[in-house]
């Protein structure tokens, strides 16, 4: 029981149900867990002002659709084909790419990071948490994102507060390969048995496919996955016609669940990062993306 609770608490501090350690810009800030957001969309207090960027003094596979865990972590279904790749050594580590575009590094970090159990970037281990992913892959572009915490927000709630200072939030339009991905009631944060619980998980862009399908990179607790959604079709799991997969599973379906899938879950995209190499590319976004 007590270590139920322990690990619940984790998961709503970090906003990731992963029960692993908070990042270390989580743990240094004051946080204390209550629901930052009403049914389906944050609130417009999110807007409110916060450190901005100047002021800071410190600078995919085609398999089968994931499933998710009974704790409603996603991950990835038995068939071997179907995982994004083999799992290295535990002690593999990242290096910061080098080349001089922060998309890129951003984009290179990311991606080598991927079928890793650890996230560990040029000899500096993260703490096993989707908001953690963003912070070590964003560090290869020189982004903290210290200073954007409220009271009651989680770590996802927050980098969604720094992309609305420092950057734009939306929902249509070109999602760019390297900017932020975040998600809603991925799992019941606060145990109420309602879709009530805000933004929960967070991941980046790492492609789109030319039907749409975006490729998301974040960190599941088997580890860095690559997941997909498509936001035109987003209550299909696979193409009816050609069987390729469109939305893979990022919570565990359940009584009166019917919200499982990314392209369901899906809440905004995020952009903070300067324009670089990485091409826009159209998206459709089905309509009321928000709505329940």
């Amino acid at each position: 029981m007590k270590l139920g609770m322990w690990m619940a608490l984790l998961a709503m501090t970090t906003g990731c149900a992963t029960g692993s350690p908070v990042g270390g810009w989580v743990a240094s800030e004051p946080v204390r867990y209550h629901s930052a957001s009403p049914p389906a969309f944050p609130r417009a207090a999110l807007s409110s002002s916060v450190a901005s960027r100047d002021s800071q003094r410190t600078p995919t596979s085609k398999g089968r659709p994931a499933k998710a865990t009974p704790n409603g972590e996603a991950r990835s279904p038995a068939v071997a084909k179907a995982r994004p790749s083999a799992l290295p050594a535990k002690k593999a580590t990242a290096s910061m790419a080098p080349v001089s575009n922060p998309r890129e590094r951003v984009l290179a970090t990311a991606r080598a990071l991927v079928g890793q159990p650890t996230i560990q970037v040029n000899g500096r281990r993260y703490p096993a948490d989707c908001t953690a992913l963003i912070e070590a892959t964003y560090a290869q572009a020189g982004l903290k994102f210290r200073g954007t915490l409220k009271p009651g927000d989680n770590g996802v709630t927050a980098l969604y507060r720094y992309a609305r200072a420092n950057g734009r939030v939306y929902t249509e339009g070109r999602p760019v390969p390297g900017d932020l991905v975040f998600f809603r009631e991925t799992y019941d944060q606060n145990r109420d048995g309602r879709r009530n619980d805000g933004l929960t998980h967070v991941g980046l862009v790492d492609g789109v496919d030319p039907d749409g399908t975006v490729t998301v990179i974040h960190r599941v607790k088997r580890g860095v996955v690559r997941y997909r959604m498509n936001l035109a079709r987003p209550h299909l799991p696979r193409d009816p016609r050609t069987g390729e997969v469109l939305n893979d599973m990022l919570r565990n379906p359940g009584p009166g669940q019917t919200h499982v899938l990314t392209g369901q879950l899906f809440a905004a995209f995020g952009s903070v990062l300067p324009s670089g190499a990485a091409k826009p590319v159209a998206v459709a976004v089905a309509v009321a993306v928000a709505a329940r």
